[in-house]
């Protein structure tokens, strides 16, 4: 374990699968106590028990909520729960992938999506993060020299089929971002946003044409293989570090150079 994480605590926002899963066993590998929220049902909850018991055998706390994230009555009972344990934050990760995959425009409108679809997409996917940096901010809930991380993808900048809302919403989240980045430089907190080449997760293959999307990543990326989700979690770990503290307001690619392929 690295001393410069030791005790300290970050907070995983989608804990339990994908990228939020990976990040939250990296930190706690690394020595950080992990509050992770999610939203599972009966069937997956045992994956959350085991990631929450690999923690613990870390000789790390594990505090995990199942409730919606985007929710401000949920996101009150955590900011409480962490007031009640005085449990301060280093480390915040957005890493929630819950979103309409409906294209914008369709012959129909039940086919189309909706105003309610796409207005939350981009609550969940982007404005969700500002929230909880608020809360966090303002309940004195975050550590000064901390770190904020929001999870993006190469969609933020290009498109495919019946991605158009989860793209405006990654293209959202890298804005507030840099807006973030410049409001809590005062505070020494840096804020980044990562943007994972193609990767296999549960959220990945909810994308219609998911299995062309993993051919085309496969073939275009220098390294000849996907991103994982386990590289994004080594970077996460390494930003976090004391002397990453002045990296801050970029969309940073974790990709093995799958981007800047045409």
């Amino acid at each position: 374990m690295d001393k410069q994480f030791l005790d300290g605590w970050a907070l995983i926002l989608g804990a339990s699968s994908g990228f939020g899963e990976a990040a939250a066993l990296a930190l706690a590998e690394s020595g950080m106590n992990i509050v992770g929220v999610h939203l599972d049902r009966k069937g997956t909850l045992p994956n959350v028990a085991r990631i929450t018991g690999q923690i613990e055998k870390l000789g790390r706390r594990a505090l995990f909520f199942n409730m919606n994230a985007a929710s401000a009555e949920k996101r009150a009972e955590v900011l409480a729960q962490l007031e009640t344990e005085q449990i301060t934050i280093r480390v915040l990760l957005h890493s929630l992938a819950f979103g309409s995959l409906k294209p914008l425009i369709a012959e129909t409108e039940r086919e189309a999506i909706s105003q309610s679809q796409l207005e939350m997409t981009m609550d969940v996917m982007a404005n969700s993060l500002v929230y909880w940096t608020q809360d966090l901010v303002r309940n004195h809930r975050f550590d000064r020299g901390g770190r904020i991380y929001g999870l993006t993808s190469a969609g933020g900048a290009r498109v495919w089929p019946s991605y158009g809302a989860v793209s405006a919403a990654k293209a959202a989240l890298e804005s507030h971002v840099r807006q973030l980045a410049l409001e809590l430089g005062p505070k020494e907190i840096s804020v980044n946003a990562i943007r994972a080449g193609v990767t296999d997760t549960p959220a990945l293959r909810k994308i219609p044409g998911n299995e062309e999307m993993i051919r085309m990543a496969k073939e275009k990326n220098p390294w000849g293989r996907l991103t994982t989700t386990e590289d994004v979690a080594s970077v996460i770990c390494l930003l976090s570090h004391p002397k990453a503290k002045w990296v801050t307001g970029n969309v940073i690619g974790v990709d093995g150079g799958e981007f800047i392929v045409d």
